[in-house]
């Protein structure tokens, strides 16, 4: 493992612009803690593992967290955590520089699941993130952490939401916290809930900072092609989806986030709960 603790004159700034600009203290920090807090993420004496990619949304995140626990009222650790899954030099090197860049203290470990999914035909995507996952759960768990963090944003949300009923035929969102399934006592956070994907391009250009987009291999592979893979996938079209429907609404965004905090379970034909399914027609003729 490789820890960074040094600060330089980038990170001070950045730490200043969350709490003193107004755009980042409002569209960022206010936004942070409003997740936070609505959703009764981080509690007293938690120790949370801050999952870093090397990518923006996540690099952000981890500035949060300092600046967070500079002003929180209670007791609670951070441990700054990034994986290894098989990164080229490169890719390595501008992770651990954005991180002594920005005053991050991570702590890096190794896998090879890039080796494990490279060449998966069928959705390397979905069981490259289904890894890491496990991954990050075990070694958070190894450094006594409850809870993991990971950097998954406003816009994430709301093309989740669109994307499980135009491709997966169901109404399904992004949860802002859940408890893990496979290892006891761990919950997983979502702090960035509230952030739009905008603010946080804003961000990261007004500092020049350059961050991972994806170094996956697969990425890498369709960068030396036409892209018209890349172009095609899902997420990518239900982005653009997104941004069509805008021009004519430029509340959809807002709608399509509000209608997963609105659902009216009696105009819905069935749902699931805790793995068992209810139908509207159980109860209809006793009503």
């Amino acid at each position: 493992m490789k820890e960074i603790f040094e600060k330089s004159e980038t990170a001070i700034a950045v730490e200043t612009a969350l709490t003193r600009r107004r755009c980042f203290k409002e569209k960022l920090f206010h936004r942070f803690t409003k997740a936070i807090s609505d959703f009764e993420m981080v509690e007293p004496n938690d120790k949370i593992a801050v999952c870093i990619s090397g990518g923006k949304d996540s690099m952000l995140m981890a500035k949060l967290f300092q600046e967070l626990k500079r002003h929180n009222k209670f007791p609670f650790e951070l441990e700054f955590m990034a994986m290894d899954p098989g990164y080229n030099h490169e890719n390595r090197r501008r992770i651990e520089d954005n991180a002594e860049l920005l005053g991050v203290p991570i702590k890096i470990f190794e896998s090879d699941i890039f080796n494990s999914v490279v060449n998966v035909e069928k959705s390397p995507c979905y069981l490259c993130a289904r890894m890491r996952r496990g991954h990050l759960y075990k070694k958070a768990q190894e450094l006594g952490c409850n809870k993991i963090a990971l950097g998954h944003h406003f816009d994430d949300v709301i093309e989740t939401n669109l994307m499980s009923m135009l491709w997966g035929g169901q109404i399904q969102t992004m949860m802002p916290k859940l408890h893990s399934t496979n290892f006891n006592g761990m919950e997983l956070i979502r702090p960035m809930y509230y952030i739009r994907e905008e603010d946080i391009i804003a961000w990261r250009d007004a500092f020049n900072l350059k961050f991972l987009r994806c170094a996956c291999r697969f990425t890498e592979l369709l960068e030396t092609e036409s892209g018209d893979r890349e172009s095609a996938s899902k997420r990518k079209e239900t982005k653009r989806l997104i941004q069509e429907l805008k021009k004519n609404n430029p509340s959809v965004e807002a709608n399509i986030f509000n209608s997963m905090h609105n659902v009216a379970l009696d105009a819905v034909i069935a749902f699931k709960t805790k793995g068992e399914k209810h139908h509207f027609l159980d109860n209809y003729k006793g009503e």
